[in-house]
């Protein structure tokens, strides 16, 4: 029998204060990233209800004016009068920090958003909000505003009461909000970006169908429009990781089991390549760091592998047991774990804390992997699975002994580090920046130009490697590669430590054209694969060169696309003059300061890593040896009708 969920269920902890003087203690930043997490809170909140059985469907509006509709089928949000603060449920919930129904957890089993600041939160950085609510046969609604009052703007106001408005057959929550202005860098919504978080949600939640619609891109008078419904869900989300990699068994193996509140499931599938990748979540909460949830999967995932190696005689008695990086090599695997009270380490949710967890998650998947292990009809899969281990061992042993010689290297090398690496003369890392730059032209230009007290220069030789392709040892071999290790001085593979990070901005520098990209990709992938915690932690970034300098006089400006160029031509006069950059090599030491460098006028991106899942498929779509898939990827989203306004127009003055 589904439970009552009415106004009682809410509590109120404190109320709403200053989450507009302070947006970033509550979404992270005002840039893209917070805009995005306004929609996962509502978001959030509608899958709370499916995943607790009470709602199988949700839909995501991106509306013409950068409005956003999310409406699910679920119950809906009380409507009765709160007995302590004297207004409707709706009320509370939209401007009331720390208000909602799941902090008993009698309204919800398994909740992701358990501090029950989102949907207050996303009133108070709107311009307007508006809840409708079907319950009961009835339609309520209720508008709150951001308003300018007094001069000061009075964040989510309730402009209306919570009013009957008519009559349905229907159930469920609507909330329709516009991301305000004022707050934000934008409030465009990116599509791929809320894509490929709603795909992951319907992964997770098996049964669920979640449709997207994006009205602001019409296609034969129609809206945009995709639909997320996954009957295998983490099977069919491993699935779709593995998709444009050669697997080695067709269907996943898949582990579940239940302890108690915690329900987990996990399905595992192996490809040909050299990496792991696994992708855990609790709550649907992603855990990018993993967690006690992780760790247990990890372990006894090892263990049980190893006792089939040696019961099967693919592992001798002289033999040692082989680590679990050898058994994990060319694994891909979701765990989703759902569960009571999880306690996330860190404001962020990326790593569960609960201890219990490992316990659990340890002995489901010793239980269930040792009898698929087990049975006669997996016999040829399990052998080729640890075989492959056991080549992966064969490569670790040869890897160690790349990398102890590259230590002793080191040891010789580290001030000049091979000659290439000009280091700077700071000392406190969290100031220091590391320029990896494409080409010893562009280097000695970097190297004339940086501040020497704070900037370090490595040049590259060349296109680095791509590691996609390649085993360990094989990148450890690489001098491109082995510079950025013994530069980072972090340790590697196992010994890596962020407290020992020489430089806290990692700024890879290369050419505005085609071949510069194709190298920030490969460095991208080789972080990626090898330094995941640089990026999450924000320390990779990429420079942005400018494309065009217009001049006249001894007057400059520096344009990085081709509005800031007519920009600049109308602010210097038509007869100024235009040079276009082609590569960083053809900036003398002080123009590439000036525009890329200097850290008070410079264009830099931070590299983040907001959905693990997909950039993993990324990578392995854009790097990995299939190239049909990246060919239909690149036919998708390249604009090849593109032209060069800047030789087509001359761009009306004198070029350079």
């Amino acid at each position: 029998m589904a439970k009552e969920y009415t106004v009682k269920d809410i509590q109120v902890l404190e109320g709403l204060d200053a989450v507009r003087k302070r947006p970033g203690m509550y979404i992270g930043s005002t840039g893209q990233r917070g805009l995005h997490h306004l929609l996962w809170e509502i978001v959030d909140n509608a899958v709370d209800e499916a995943a607790n059985g009470y709602a199988d469907r949700i839909s995501v509006t991106l509306h013409a004016d950068n409005s956003v509709t999310v409406e699910d089928n679920g119950r809906g949000i009380p409507v009765g009068i709160h007995p302590e603060k004297k207004v409707s449920g709706v009320e509370v919930v939209f401007t009331q920090l720390h208000a909602g129904g799941k902090f008993s957890g009698e309204s919800y089993t398994y909740s992701g958003g358990l501090h029950g600041v989102g949907a207050s939160v996303v009133n108070a950085l709107s311009r307007w909000l508006v809840a409708t609510v079907y319950s009961g046969g009835k339609v309520y609604q209720q508008r709150f505003e951001s308003i300018m009052k007094n001069g000061k703007i009075e964040s989510g106001r309730p402009v209306t009461k919570l009013e009957e408005i008519g009559t349905t057959k229907n159930r469920g929550t609507k909330i329709t909000f516009l991301p305000d202005d004022r707050v934000f860098e934008t409030i465009a919504m990116n599509y791929d970006t809320v894509a490929s978080h709603l795909r992951v949600i319907a992964f997770l939640t098996k049964g669920v169908k979640i449709t997207l619609i994006d009205e602001r891109v019409k296609k034969d008078g129609h809206s945009k429009k995709e639909i997320f419904e996954y009957s295998g869900g983490v099977v069919d989300f491993v699935q779709y990781l593995n998709q444009d990699k050669t697997v080695l068994h067709k269907t996943p193996i898949y582990l579940d089991g239940e302890r108690g509140d915690v329900k987990v499931e996990i399905a595992l599938q192996y490809n040909d390549t050299y990496n792991e990748n696994i992708v855990s979540f609790v709550n649907n909460i992603s855990t990018p760091d993993g967690g006690t949830h992780v760790s247990g999967f990890k372990s006894a995932h090892t263990k049980v592998k190893n006792e089939y190696a040696r019961q099967s005689g693919l592992l001798k008695d002289k033999d040692e047991n082989l680590s679990g990086d050898d058994y994990r090599e060319g694994l891909t695997a979701v765990i989703s774990v759902r569960m009571k009270d999880a306690q996330f380490e860190g404001q962020t949710k990326a790593k569960l804390g609960n201890t219990e967890v490992k316990t659990i998650v340890e002995g489901i998947v010793q239980e269930k992997l040792s009898l698929f292990l087990a049975d006669l009809n997996n016999t040829a899969i399990a052998t080729e699975l640890v075989g492959k281990a056991v080549n992966a061992a064969k490569a670790r042993e040869a890897a160690n002994r790349a990398k102890k010689l590259e230590r002793q290297r080191s040891k010789l090398e580290s001030a000049p580090l091979v000659g290439k690496l000009s280091a700077c003369t700071g000392r406190d890392a969290k100031k220091n920046e590391l320029f990896i730059v494409e080409g010893d032209s562009a280097g000695g230009s970097a190297k004339q130009g940086r501040d020497r007290r704070f900037q370090a220069i490595l040049p590259l030789r060349g296109k680095p490697l791509n590691v996609e392709k390649k085993r360990l040892d094989q990148v450890i071999e690489n001098e491109e590669y082995r510079s950025i290790i013994t530069a980072l001085g972090t340790g590697f593979d196992g010994t890596f430590d962020e407290e020992d990070l020489k430089y806290h901005k990692i700024i890879i520098l290369s050419d505005a054209d085609q071949d510069g990209a194709h190298i920030r990709a490969i460095l991208l992938t080789f972080f990626y694969r090898y330094f995941r915690e640089l990026l999450t932690a924000g320390h990779i970034y990429i420079g942005r060169p400018p494309l065009y300098r217009v001049y006249k006089g001894n007057k400059s400006i520096y344009a990085y696309n081709d509005a800031e160029l007519r920009a600049a031509q109308q602010a210097l006069g038509k007869d100024a003059n235009v040079q276009r950059y082609k590569g960083l090599g053809e900036m003398n030491p002080e123009q590439l300061w000036e525009t890329t460098m200097n850290p008070a006028t410079r264009k830099l991106y931070q590299v983040e890593l907001d959905d693990a899942a997909e950039a993993e498929r990324l990578v392995t779509l854009l790097m990995g040896d299939k190239a049909e898939p990246r060919k239909l990827y690149i036919s998708e989203h390249a604009n090849f009708n593109k032209e060069d306004s800047f030789y087509k127009e001359k761009v009306s003055g004198h070029v350079q």
